[in-house]
């Protein structure tokens, strides 16, 4: 009989799934002082899986991850035990500073989940630009996950 570990489990489909449905990932990285730096952030996967986040380039996570890049991700949601589902990620970060770039990852984020037309991706980059000039992207290229879904067990924990 496989352990309840392996049954709770998502498949590689289902925790794509789950990420690219979900607004909020928690971000952690190492401060300089060796405490873990948590902190809930919007953002959208790339075309390859990798987790996009916008920040303010001068911001304490862009310290952190320029001096260790390892990151751990955190995804979850459930209001109840036998509901929660999460997706722990390992991951290696990147500071994107090219404009272009940080212009195609807020509105890649900022888009997520709508239905809006290349025009509507069009105004909302141009808006968008003046922020821009402010922000990096983090870009978390994942190395290993696990994951958990409990309504697998069918309320039987």
């Amino acid at each position: 009989m496989p352990s309840r570990r392996t049954l709770i489990r998502m498949s590689n489909a289902e925790s794509d799934e789950f990420a690219r449905t979900q607004q909020t990932l928690i971000i952690v990285s190492n401060g300089k002082d060796g405490y873990p730096h948590p902190m809930p952030m919007w953002f959208a996967l790339d075309e390859f899986g990798r987790f996009l986040v916008s920040t303010f380039g001068r911001s304490q996570k862009v310290l952190n991850f320029k001096r260790d890049p390892r990151a751990t991700l955190l995804i979850e949601d459930g209001t109840s035990y036998e509901a929660l589902r999460g997706l722990v990620v390992k991951a290696s970060t990147e500071v994107l500073e090219d404009s272009e770039e940080v212009l195609d990852a807020m509105v890649l984020i900022r888009s997520k989940g709508s239905k809006s037309t290349d025009e509507e991706r069009e105004q909302l980059r141009e808006a968008l630009r003046t922020a821009a000039s402010k922000r990096v992207i983090l870009r978390f290229t994942p190395e290993s996950a696990f994951s958990w879904d409990h309504a697998k067990l069918g309320g039987a924990y």
